[in-house]
């Protein structure tokens, strides 16, 4: 993202764009609520001819949130009998909330002041005689599935805003194109085809498979005769669906998010502009963002969507479309969107057309804005080193050339960096040469190792650690009077598929039958309490990580097995017996349970705890791998991690506590945390930042070690810029492979990939290979091929990653973590 930041300046007039005072002609009449977001932000809606639509820039993911609820609000007392679409997902969490408050408290004062504010009419919006058209789901799939879309629409929507659900068009994927085998069919010898008659979703797409080649190539069982029957029925359905909106006139607003690959609705990257609504099949970059939804890629590789088009959006030349994003991750994606013309490339460009159409995004979101970063830029007061690092490394990557040769006509090509020569006043090679020193300096820190130090390295999930900066955490274990603790916020239950248990329980099956077994539970080897357990729980790992060593998948599977065995114990309360029955029947109804539950649903609590010790044991596998074991290791299940779609946040009593119990016992000189940027609200890894981070006050307050040094690191979900880290730790390609082999052997739950990240096809230690290869080539490119290849140190040399750290005392960490509050929360 980052080489990308400033690419459109370019392409830019050189004139530097400011906010002007926008005379009422000139402000949006359609909409009082836009008028009041732009003036309370920094900038204009629009910097035509760059940015093709409008955008409001607002403080954060509630605002968000609050902004889209008084637009459709607005829009509401206009249309009273109008056409809405409204987004599933996290994305409308605040969305929500907002209308669901201000039509239950709209006389109160507070509610009164807003509407005033926004310039809603006095007059309550009634809600009942909307029609509402849901936008994208699943096929196939059950309305009654938590996960489904329907199940939210009617559950947030039709109950939650009062809609009437006769005015309602949903997609109902249990019934679609099940219709046409009421019909009755022969075979060639004339004789019925009958045995798929009434027949259920589950029997005519095993699996929930859903094979598309279906519609141009020859069924070859009677199976796929019937397939090829339904499938044409469902593409018959997604006409009629196009027909009724359009008969409807149209949709009059419809709010949505923003996909990875900049999809609307299901409309995905290479879509034609002007489809209408159809059946069809998620790219990869999509199927990886869904994984959640479903319990896995897999799972919704199998099946395919229904989606509205883009045409069918933009039918309504009138239609009010509200785009949110929120959050950093975002920002390459509503940049093209903005300011790309229209092509299948962005699906988001088609909206273009829509003089109604309106992006509200964070200001994350809106980071890579062209327009707006000058608009940003001009109006400094001042201009640090930071600045001039953050763009002189920008124009020195999108140039391919070293600092020490950029040249005036470099930067007067560049506005950016013509405003910031400007402005600054000090002479280019001077600044050239001081990013250089900045950026040496910076990896020099990185070389070097702390001693007589301990450590308490905190990730929110079981392998942040490992693919933020497990290269800074290798060096510092290599000397032995360092100390390392490292604990996990959460319990991760989340990410383990239903796929990876079936197969652990396969392997405790085996174990059970076993006279290694018989003799573990002689030894009282799953009941021990005490130093005993935990020098047991130990045995587990060296088990599993001798298996690893030996290349003996069978001796790997038994710590494993061990370990699970001792879990289901401790979760379920069963008695480890010699014969194995307890246990086994346990395995029995744990495949009974697997087998009932649909993807994506939500687990027991006993499975969630269950699941999450799998994540637990990798991560004491990992750790072993350099030596460390329990009680060095520390599990904390906070209690704000759920699998609910609106989690609840950290509370100090349940989730800083535990924290804070665990620095007095550690007794820390260097805390890490995980410190991303702006997300898409409040996620796990600001949940777990704002916990450590109030632990932290607390300890410092309490102990007045006042030396702590944090270490703020990103994984492969975010990235720092040169310009915002400390530390630059070179990588070579023995850490590399250190890490690939730690992370596939380890985190067998994460091999196969089933919750990805979209960016790449694999598990994430090949993100975290591609992140620390992309930094390397980023610092390569602004230094010099050569300074690294002759440099006089061997690890210098060696160099073809980079890990970027932030290090800060606490009060400086104090600061950015209330300052990603601020953009995250209302405060």
């Amino acid at each position: 993202t980052y080489t990308h930041t400033f690419t459109y300046a370019y392409m830019a007039a050189m004139a530097l764009p400011q906010k002007r005072k926008l005379e009422e002609s000139e402000t949006p009449k359609e909409s009082s609520v836009e008028k009041t977001l732009v003036a309370a932000s920094l900038y204009d809606p629009q910097y035509e001819p760059v940015e093709k639509m409008k955008v409001v820039v607002v403080e954060n993911f509630p605002q968000l949130g609050k902004a889209a609820a008084f637009r459709f609000l607005e829009w509401a007392q206009e249309n009273p009998t109008g056409v809405c679409s409204l987004p599933t997902g996290k994305t409308p969490e605040y969305f929500i909330k907002w209308v669901q408050r201000t039509l239950r408290e709209w006389d109160t004062p507070f509610i009164r002041e807003e509407i005033r504010r926004y310039g809603l009419k006095p007059q309550k919006p009634v809600l009942t005689g909307l029609t509402f058209v849901q936008i994208d789901e699943f096929y196939p799939i059950s309305p009654e599935q938590h996960n489904s879309f329907h199940y939210y629409v009617k559950e947030y929507y039709i109950k939650g805003f009062g809609l009437d659900p006769n005015k309602a068009l949903l997609m109902d994927c249990s019934k679609i194109g099940l219709d046409v085998l009421t019909e009755q069919h022969f075979g060639r010898t004339g004789e019925p085809e009958d045995h798929l008659r009434n027949a259920t979703m589950e029997e005519i797409w095993p699996g929930g498979f859903v094979d598309l080649t279906l519609r141009v190539r020859e069924p070859t069982t009677r199976l796929e005769r019937v397939q090829q029957r339904v499938l044409r029925q469902v593409d018959q359905w997604c006409s009629d669906y196009e027909a009724k909106i359009r008969a409807l006139g149209g949709i009059g607003f419809i709010m949505g998010g923003i996909g990875p690959d900049g999809h609307v609705a299901f409309n995905c990257q290479g879509c034609d502009h002007h489809c209408t609504t159809r059946l069809d099949q998620l790219n990869y970059m999509s199927q990886a963002a869904a994984a959640g939804d479903l319990g896995g890629i897999t799972a919704v590789r199998a099946r395919k969507v229904i989606t509205i088009g883009l045409g069918t959006i933009t039918f309504n030349p009138e239609c009010v479309a509200v785009i949110c994003a929120a959050g950093e991750a975002k920002a390459k994606v509503v940049r093209d969107a903005i300011e790309e013309s229209p092509h299948v490339n962005y699906p988001a460009t088609a909206l273009g057309k829509l003089r109604k159409a309106v992006f509200f995004v964070t200001e994350g979101a809106a980071k890579l804005l062209s327009q707006r970063q000058l608009v940003a830029l001009e109006g400094l007061k001042e201009i640090t080193n930071d600045i001039v690092e953050k763009v002189l490394v920008a124009l020195s990557v999108r140039l391919r050339k070293r600092l020490l040769d950029l040249t005036l006509a470099d930067v007067q090509g560049c506005p950016l960096a013509s405003c910031m020569l400007r402005k600054d006043g000090r002479p280019l090679q001077e600044l050239a040469n001081m990013v250089r020193s900045s950026l040496i300096s910076k990896i020099e820190k990185g070389c070097q190792t702390r001693t007589d130090t301990t450590f308490l390295h905190t990730e929110p999930h079981h392998d942040d650690i490992m693919l933020g900066y497990l290269p800074a955490v290798l060096r510092n274990t290599r000397v032995a009077s360092n100390e390392h603790h490292f604990v996990c916020g959460t319990s991760g239950f989340n990410s383990v598929s239903n796929r990876h248990l079936e197969t652990m329980l396969d392997r405790v099956e085996r174990f059970l039958r076993t006279a290694t077994y018989q003799r573990l539970v002689a030894s009282n080897y799953f009941e021990a309490e005490g130093d005993s357990a935990i020098d047991f729980r130990r045995r587990d790992v060296w088990k599993f990580l001798d298996g690893i060593a030996a290349a003996d998948n069978e001796l790997r599977d038994e710590g494993a097995a061990r370990r699970l065995a001792f879990n289901m114990c401790q979760v379920f309360g069963d008695k480890a017996e010699a014969n194995g029955e307890s246990l086994l029947a346990r395995v029995a109804s744990l495949r009974t349970y697997l087998k009932g539950c649909y993807p994506g649903q939500k687990d027991t609590t006993e499975v969630q705890t269950l699941k999450g010790s799998c994540r637990e044991f990798e991560a004491e596998c990992v750790w072993g791998y350099i030596g460390w074991q329990l009680p060095n290791i520390s599990h904390l299940r906070l209690g704000f991690y759920t699998a609910d779609i609106f989690a609840p946040e950290p509370t100090h009593k349940r989730d800083v506590k535990p924290i804070l119990d665990l620095m007095h016992n550690v007794k820390p000189d260097v805390i890490s945390v995980a410190l991303d940027p702006e997300a898409s609200g409040p996620d796990t890894h600001y949940k777990v930042l704002q916990a450590v981070t109030a632990a932290t006050e607390h300890y410092v307050g309490e102990t007045k070690k006042e030396d702590i040094t944090v270490w703020g690191y990103r994984n492969v979900w975010f990235r720092f810029e040169p310009h915002e880290v400390s530390t630059i730790v070179p990588v070579s390609l023995q850490t590399i492979s250190t890490l690939n082999h730690m992370f596939l052997s380890s985190f067998e739950s994460q091999r196969d990939a089933e919750f990805p990240a979209y960016e790449i096809q694999g598990p994430f230690c090949d993100m975290s290979q591609r992140v620390q290869v992309e930094q390397y080539d980023m610092i390569e490119t602004c230094l010099g091929y050569e300074w690294f290849h002759k440099h006089p140190s061997p690890l210098i040399r060696a160099t073809r990653g980079l890990v970027f750290l932030r290090e800060m005392s606490v009060p400086q960490l104090l600061k950015e973590s209330r300052a990603l509050r601020k953009q995250t929360e209302n405060v």
